[in-house]
């Protein structure tokens, strides 16, 4: 049995930092690719355990931390064909598109899905890009333009397989599919904004595509993640308010937005107001890239700044970001369970004060 929701729910965006021992195993072996049955039960026990640690939190809709992935974005690799490892400069090497794609392992995400439903009676939350995400990722000329001749082409052949994977996931009985959508985000910066021939239409274009995905699905929050790029230690990749972001943020036809506050370049708390009354707020209370600890009693503060703007009933409590979009976040995974104690208690906190 799926618990009850309490007032003020609290969950994670995505990801949890992955200890050495899983970034091991995500080098030594993949579900796509060659690995033995006792390579599977490992990764199904650490699984295990990262939902079990936001059991103990004390944080109710949970994830399974996104520790089958090698990043939040890569993901649609193994989904489809179509991809490969390029040098990008000397350090680093990123998967881009490559070939026409083709399907690999549709329904990867919802085999995540079913898993984490089946190792916990908490709700459970599943985590997609966004096809814009993925484009500004794993798009560039050089090595892609032989099969998708531009950027916005390709990101348009991503939307009918993120739909079908969105509806797959749907079908397990998920309570929450979060489409993931920094790179709209990153728009709020006006430095960000000028790199772009024309902004608007870029922001138009990443909505319009999440609404094709979404389009007349039931039976499930749908929620989209938005943020100013997660740099761990290094910090944020943009700064700005929402405001310069809110037509289209609009526009969204999705339930819950999960939008970032606890840093000081996310603008003011009171844009909130301005957000349609039917979309709920993922109202992000806790830092993830530094390493101070706030207390339960200091996220409570930032919740009640919002509660001036934002009736109790549509605000959840969530970090800004997932810990670690990436398996190389250097964040450690004990600092990040203390900031999700504290999130939980904050949960607690605030349902004592704001009882119905």
């Amino acid at each position: 049995m799926t618990s009850s929701l309490p007032r003020f729910p609290t969950t994670v965006v995505g990801s949890m930092p992955r200890p050495q021992y899983v970034k091991d195993l995500l080098r030594a072996g993949s579900r796509t690719g060659q690995h033995d049955a006792a390579w599977q039960r490992r990764k199904d026990d650490a699984v295990r355990f990262v939902i079990g640690m936001q059991e103990q939190a004390g944080i109710d809709i949970i994830s399974d931390g996104e520790w089958r992935r090698e990043t939040y974005v890569d993901v649609i690799a193994e989904i489809m064909d179509g991809f490969e490892w390029v040098q990008r400069d000397v350090f680093a090497y990123h998967q881009m598109v490559t070939r026409k794609l083709s399907p690999r392992r549709p329904g990867v995400v919802a085999e995540e899905a079913r898993f984490l439903k089946e190792n916990t009676d908490r709700r459970v939350k599943v985590c997609l890009p966004s096809p814009y995400l993925i484009g500004e990722r794993m798009w560039e000329p050089a090595h892609s333009q032989g099969a998708y001749p531009t950027r916005e082409g390709f990101c348009q052949a991503l939307v009918p397989v993120l739909r079908q994977e969105l509806l797959a996931v749907r079908e397990v009985g998920v309570d929450v599919i979060q489409l993931d959508e920094p790179h709209l985000c990153v728009l709020v910066d006006p430095e960000v904004r000028a790199k772009f021939k024309d902004p608007e239409a870029e922001m138009r274009r990443a909505v319009d595509m999440i609404n094709e995905i979404v389009d007349g699905v039931e039976g499930v929050t749908l929620a989209v993640h938005l943020c100013r790029r997660n740099w761990g230690r290094r910090g944020w990749g943009a700064a700005g308010g929402y405001e310069a972001i809110l037509a289209h943020l609009k526009r969204l036809k999705v339930g819950q937005l999960l939008m970032e506050f606890s840093i000081p370049v996310a603008g003011d708390v009171a844009v909130l107001r301005e957000l349609p009354e039917n979309v709920k707020i993922g109202l992000g209370c806790v830092d993830v890239r530094f390493a101070e600890v706030d207390s339960a009693e200091r996220i409570v503060e930032r919740v009640e700044t919002a509660l001036v703007h934002v009736a109790p009933e549509r605000i959840s409590l969530n970090p800004d970001c997932g810990f670690a979009p990436g398996k190389d976040h250097a964040i450690p995974l004990e600092e990040a369970y203390a900031k999700l104690k504290n999130l939980g208690l904050a949960g607690k906190l605030l349902r004592e004060k704001h009882r119905s």
